[in-house]
This record gives structure tokens, sequence and C-alpha cells, in this order.
């Protein structure tokens, strides 16, 4: 299996180098993959709950605006 790839860029010799990347940084960058579809998730759910509440209510996202300003 091929590793994914750093880029690392010297901005005062212009110098770029291309390296493959560690298992540390394959382990953080998982992790940070994982976080974010976790956020994601959390954020959808967050949404349709956000929906369902409203038409539990029978008003408009805009009428709730409204109410809560």
């Amino acid at each position: 299996m091929t590793r994914p790839m750093v880029q690392i860029h010297n901005s005062q010799t212009d110098e770029v180098i291309f390296r493959e990347m560690t298992d540390i940084e394959i382990e953080e960058a998982a992790a940070r993959k994982a976080a974010a579809e976790e956020a994601k998730a959390a954020e959808e759910a967050k949404a349709t709950s956000r929906a369902a509440l409203l038409t539990k209510l029978g008003i408009t996202e805009d009428e709730a605006k409204l109410l809560l300003s």
C-alpha cells in the first residue's frame, strides 16, 4: 500500500520537498477525519431534530427565527 504524501514548502528558499507520512501522522490524520465525520453527523442530527420540532409546532424556520429574535 502506498503511503500518503506530505508536501513541505520552504518559503525562504522556495524549495519543495515531498515525503511519505509517518505512522504518527497517518494516525493523526485518521483521528481528524473521524472527528470531522462525527461533527458532521452531530450537525445533521441537530438539523433533523430542529426540523421535527418545527413540524411538530407547525411553524416555519423563518417564523421560529422571528419568535426568538
